[in-house]
């Protein structure tokens, strides 16, 4: 009876292991989504709300600049009024070993086309490269 009850406490700690991991894999999967569909509607507000307190952005192979959220805020809305969004979709997502998720993906837009790299921590976006293709 002592085997049984040691066997079931540490399946049970087994399974609740894995339903936290599996929960946290889709929150951050969800936040890529919201991503996405906020890059497909050149919605800076809808991105903002995935933004990290402060968000290091790198535009037109510019020198990498760090914004407050509200600022970046900003700057994504006058990149996608100059660049008007066709299509954003994912070519690659994963995570490093230290829980950083990324994302590369293609932004379309009338006046060309990105390769885009985002780059989050905690579901919350760290960083963000746009290169002209």
């Amino acid at each position: 009876m002592k085997n049984f009850k040691q066997f079931a406490f540490v399946f049970s700690l087994v399974l609740v292991v894995a339903f936290m991991s599996v929960g946290q894999a889709m929150a951050q999967g969800g936040v890529m989504e919201s991503v996405k569909s906020a890059m497909k509607a050149g919605s800076s507000k809808d991105l903002a709300r995935s933004f990290n307190s402060t968000v290091e952005l790198t535009l037109n192979g510019k020198e990498a600049t760090s914004y407050s959220s509200t600022q970046a805020e900003f700057v994504m809305k006058n990149f996608f009024s100059k660049n008007a969004p066709v299509d954003f979709t994912y070519s690659h997502q994963g995570s490093s070993d230290k829980g950083q998720q990324y994302a590369i993906g293609t932004y379309s837009s009338k006046s060309g086309t990105y390769t885009v790299l985002v780059r989050m921590k905690e579901s919350k976006i760290q960083s963000m490269n746009f290169i002209k293709d």
